[in-house]
């Protein structure tokens, strides 16, 4: 999401963290309810191109938004209005920010609750599992199985191992995937607990596990890199052979012997 859309989910953002920080942890049912909408919103175009229309009038267009959240909390209607007053470079960008905006909400309830750590955790530990279960991340997010039942499996999976929180956002991930690959759909949300907790997020892919003293000095190493608190999601993988492959956002340091080899390959080649 970039320029007009980028600046009205900001603007937005801005005016939602107070009414989450209020609302403490029923922020959930605020993010349950713009989950709503984005399920609406995912399910007609019209919709979408109405409420996103720039040409139309913004109060006319949040008019219609209350109608869609007649039942809905008052701060929910509030804020699907304040969406829809905004202006969009794409429908599907609406769509996009209440979607954020409803993560947001299940996240700032569980920081209220003082879990949001257990949660980051537990996202790591479900997207580290499902590396290699690809036969369970395609039935998550097979299109040919109906929302709820990919949501019923990942329950049946997850439910005795996370908490409460962590099994509604795996629910989701499955439900409604938007186009989000399962473990793809979770990183995302495990990065908007980055934000949330002023750190960042780095995936190391290594051929074995790490020390807890190799974890500390690569932590300390990636912080003074970055310029900020790094989080460590160590995924392990026999297929690196040997080295290290890290992401951390849009920045890649990959010195894995298989790179070293791929590198070889294409100097072999050019």
């Amino acid at each position: 999401m970039r320029g007009t859309s980028r600046a009205s989910l900001d603007a937005v953002e801005g005016r939602w963290e107070p009414v989450l920080e209020a609302a403490g942890e029923q922020a959930t049912v605020l993010g349950q309810e713009l989950y709503a909408l984005v399920d609406a919103l995912d399910a007609s175009g019209s919709l979408r191109r109405v409420l996103a229309d720039p040409s139309a009038s913004g109060e006319a267009k949040a008019a219609l938004a209350a109608r869609l959240l007649a039942a809905a909390d008052p701060r929910t209607v509030a804020v699907a209005q304040d969406l829809a007053r905004s202006r969009w470079s794409a429908d599907a960008d609406l769509a996009d920010a209440a979607q954020r905006l409803g993560t947001s909400a299940v996240l700032a309830a569980a920081q209220s609750a003082g879990t949001l750590e257990q949660v980051e955790q537990e996202l790591f530990a479900v997207i580290g599992a499902l590396s290699g279960q690809r036969d369970l991340r395609r039935a998550l997010f097979d299109p040919s199985v109906p929302g709820q039942a990919r949501a019923d499996l990942a329950e049946r999976v997850l439910g005795s191992h996370v908490g409460a929180t962590t099994l509604l956002l795996a629910r989701r991930a499955a439900a409604a995937p938007r186009g989000r690959r399962y473990v793809a759909w979770l990183g995302d949300v495990v990065d908007l607990i980055a934000e949330r907790r002023h750190h960042r997020v780095a995936t190391v892919t290594v051929a074995a596990p790490l020390s807890d003293a190799q974890r500390t000095r690569l932590a300390g190493l990636l912080a003074t890199a970055l310029g900020r608190q790094v989080e460590l999601d160590v995924v392990v993988d026999p297929r690196v052979i040997g080295g290290l492959r890290v992401q951390s956002g849009p920045d890649v340091i990959d010195s894995t012997v298989l790179a070293r080899l791929a590198d070889a390959r294409r100097q072999l080649a050019g």
